[in-house]
């Protein structure tokens, strides 16, 4: 089975993120300011704390963009106010020809958008339906993969649109993209990227958008009330979080490649074969022998392995996730739901995948 994984940044690579990292932080920060819990409240004149101002500041630094912004509701309600803001009149947006993921769809229907899609796959067709169609105002492209077959390169998709019509305000969703790849989708020309911090180490329940500094100021203007604001602690526990991601996630996606390739050259009987895909978070998808995927993934929880989800990619998920394929993939093969596991590493080794993964087939 051919996909096409996300290239994943060298572990040499995530180091200099991290180190990139630290920088942007000592220009904003003191070491006092480091060791303390930040403040809180409506600090005039930018109505949040102090704290929370200085961390957006230098979270714009980190990604090259004109600004940023840290608010409540986590990934699903940074892409939704950016959504609502900028489809406020004007309602036509341009989606992948892809189911689209659950929280998303909802958004597009409770603004009342008028959804067109399109193969991004396809890059002349992209550029043919913008031409086709003049009243389209915003687009999404997810940085991920949206299909198990999708190929496309989101910054040549961004680049497409913008070339064809440099009005459509181009939104990318970000999530299990950020710290993993070169670049988020504001460095690749979109206007706004969203994204989940609680998928980068984060506090829970935090998202952030960059990019637009216009677009972002209204969407400031929308969470005026206190209750609304992310308070000083939260917003350096955000920063802690960017901190360790990148490395964390550069070792996680080699125990992926490792663990790929022991089962194409070595083998682990009950195995039928393995591919590596990014379905949403880059994984390890396995698809066994016999129908027995249900009473593996039993026996993996037993040996230590997560059963489910939490952020996904949380700081609760040390453990390996041993889970079900996602309902995009059953779409294309209904029998999956028997035969088929996905595995995410998480803090994991190599070893400790392929003992969990022997072990919990021999028991199933």
């Amino acid at each position: 089975m051919k996909t096409y994984p996300l290239k994943s940044l060298s572990l040499k690579d995530a180091k200099n993120v991290q180190f990139r990292i630290i920088d942007c932080i000592l220009n904003e920060f003191r070491g006092y300011d480091i060791l303390s819990r930040g403040d809180l409240g409506v600090r005039q004149p930018e109505n949040i704390p102090l704290t929370t101002s200085k961390v957006e500041k230098v979270i714009s630094n980190i990604f090259n963009a004109e600004s940023a912004m840290l608010l409540r509701g986590s990934g699903t309600n940074a892409i939704r106010q950016t959504l609502a803001q900028l489809c406020m009149t004007e309602k036509t947006v341009l989606v992948h020809e892809a189911p689209i993921y659950p929280t998303t769809e909802h958004t597009l229907k409770l603004i009342g958008a008028k959804l067109i899609s399109v193969d991004f796959n396809n890059l002349e067709l992209v550029k043919k339906v913008i031409e086709d169609n003049p009243t389209i105002h915003t687009a999404i492209v997810q940085i991920t993969r949206q299909k198990l077959f999708d190929k496309y390169e989101a910054k040549s998709v961004i680049e497409v649109i913008k070339k064809t019509n440099k009005n459509i305000s181009v939104v990318t969703d970000d999530n299990y993209a950020v710290f993993k790849i070169e670049e988020i989708g504001c460095e690749m020309g979109a206007d706004v990227s969203a994204f989940s911090t609680f998928k980068l180490l984060g506090p829970e329940g935090i998202g952030c958008i960059v990019g637009n500094q216009n677009i972002i100021s209204k969407i400031k203007e929308m969470n005026y009330s206190g209750g609304s604001q992310v308070q000083g602690h939260e917003a350096l526990d955000v920063l802690r979080g960017f901190v360790y991601a990148p490395v964390s996630l550069a070792i996680q996606a080699e125990v992926i490649e490792d663990v790929h390739s022991y089962i194409e050259t070595t083998g682990i009987q009950g195995v039928e074969s393995s591919f590596i895909a990014n379905a949403q978070s880059k994984v390890l998808i396995i698809k066994l022998e016999k129908n027995n995927a249900k009473q593996v993934l039993i026996e993996a929880e037993k040996l230590g392995a997560l059963p489910h989800p939490v952020g996904a990619e949380s700081k609760y998920e040390f453990s390996p996730l041993f889970y079900r394929v996602s309902g995009t993939f059953l779409k294309d093969d209904s029998n999956a739901i028997n035969n088929t596991i996905r595995i995410n590493p998480n803090r994991a080794g190599t070893h400790t995948i392929i003992r969990i993964l022997g072990e919990a087939i021999d028991n199933a």
